[in-house]
């Protein structure tokens, strides 16, 4: 089978906003695994921690990073929503200028 190339093939700047959106979706995406992750972990070592107080101080310590890393992501998100009400700036999308 032959292959046809148009110029429709062509990469362009264009394409970059694509794959940057992909890139930004995956990064959240793993951050929210990573953040449920660190909970479990969390739980399971302060139940398990038993009398044991250095095995529940890190267990907390562990649950408090893993809460204030999901409370640094939504107010990161926040703080751009509330960004983009106020100016009408579209800074949750990325977007490449091309002039004709």
């Amino acid at each position: 089978m032959a292959v046809i190339e148009t110029e429709n093939d062509v990469a362009t700047l264009g394409g970059l906003e694509g794959l940057f959106d992909n890139v930004i979706s995956a990064a959240l995406a793993l951050g929210g695994i990573i953040l449920f992750v660190m909970l479990i972990i969390g739980g399971f070592t302060y139940i398990t921690a038993g009398d044991d107080p250095q095995n529940a101080e890190a267990a907390k310590k562990t649950l408090t990073t893993a809460i204030g890393g999901m409370v640094l992501i939504a107010l990161a998100f926040l703080i751009l929503r509330v960004i983009a009400t106020f100016t009408g700036a579209g800074v949750t999308e990325f977007t490449i200028f091309q002039g004709n």
